[in-house]
């Protein structure tokens, strides 16, 4: 297994441009327009954790934009990247919303032809899973029962990746998935959320018997969410989150990268479900954006 100072490592990392279409339907913008998405600004703030991942030293992928994928820029939702396997989940299709079924074929081109990354499917369609239902904490595997991921779906993840041991707890709403409320700041360093669900969604955790963690407990939701990768924690703006960046201020002694991203959380989406991380340890090869 990787150990605590090789498995945040990566050297791609796999992001989506914003389609128009992303703007179309907000999760909020026809109860309060005030809530509409601008798709622009929304650019400017994908292009800046685009930057921010350059500077971790990975190789970018970014993938064509696509209308007809209007969530496609939540590219994390799609496949779960551990120890050299990629498997590829199986998003619900949801009322009112495109299937993402079509988002599938395309980050599988790219993990297998491009990454060389071995591929595990889901043997059937009623196992439904996204990867922000995963969280892999370096030595097991935590996949939440939500919304958009079921039994089944959770079952496929455990025997998709043997190796590790894989705890299956219950997301309480309003969240969409595990990840909004618990992620991962650092080796063995857990960050969560401090509203009554998170806190239900994280005693779920401490029950299953998760031991040797530290915890960090920040006010805003939002704030619990962040990207940790090649030693470098990636966190929402003091702007978004004023209590949880001045927790990772005082708390986290490695470094930090503040981004402020406003947009992707209008459509139900956080900071991580825009990237999926890849460690390839044989001999990656550096490849240019498949973006047009």
């Amino acid at each position: 297994m990787n150990n605590e100072n090789t498995c945040f490592k990566y050297n791609f990392a796999l992001v989506s441009r914003v389609a128009n279409s992303f703007a179309e339907t907000s999760s909020y913008d026809l109860i309060n327009p005030k809530f509409a998405i601008d798709i622009e600004r929304a650019r400017r703030e994908h292009e800046e954790l685009v930057d921010a991942l350059r500077r971790l030293g990975v190789d970018v992928i970014e993938l064509p934009n696509d209308e007809r994928q209007p969530d496609g820029l939540f590219v994390d939702d799609i496949a779960v990247v551990i120890n050299g396997t990629a498997l590829i989940c199986n998003p619900p299709t949801l009322p009112n919303r495109p299937s993402r079924q079509g988002e599938l074929a395309v980050v599988r081109q790219v993990l297998r032809k491009e990454i060389g990354m071995k591929i595990v499917e889901i043997d059937t369609e009623k196992a439904l899973v996204e990867g922000g239902d995963v969280l892999f904490t370096g030595r097991e595997i935590f996949v939440g029962l939500s919304t958009r991921t079921n039994m089944l779906g959770a079952q496929a993840v455990g025997r998709a990746f043997p190796e590790y041991p894989t705890n299956i707890v219950k997301v309480y709403p309003p969240a969409i998935h595990l990840k909004d409320y618990i992620s991962m700041a650092g080796p063995e360093v857990m960050t969560v959320g401090n509203s009554k669900a998170a806190q239900a969604t994280f005693q779920e955790i401490k029950n299953s018997g998760a031991l040797g963690y530290k915890y960090i407990t920040v006010e805003e939701d939002e704030a619990a969410n962040v990207i940790y990768a090649n030693n470098v924690l990636i966190h929402l703006s003091s702007e978004q989150i004023p209590n949880g960046s001045m927790v990772y201020t005082n708390k986290i002694d490695y470094p930090r990268v503040a981004i402020h991203v406003t947009e992707p959380l209008k459509r139900g989406g956080r900071l991580s479900n825009c990237v999926l991380l890849v460690n390839r340890v044989k001999h990656p090869k550096r490849i240019p954006t498949t973006a047009q």
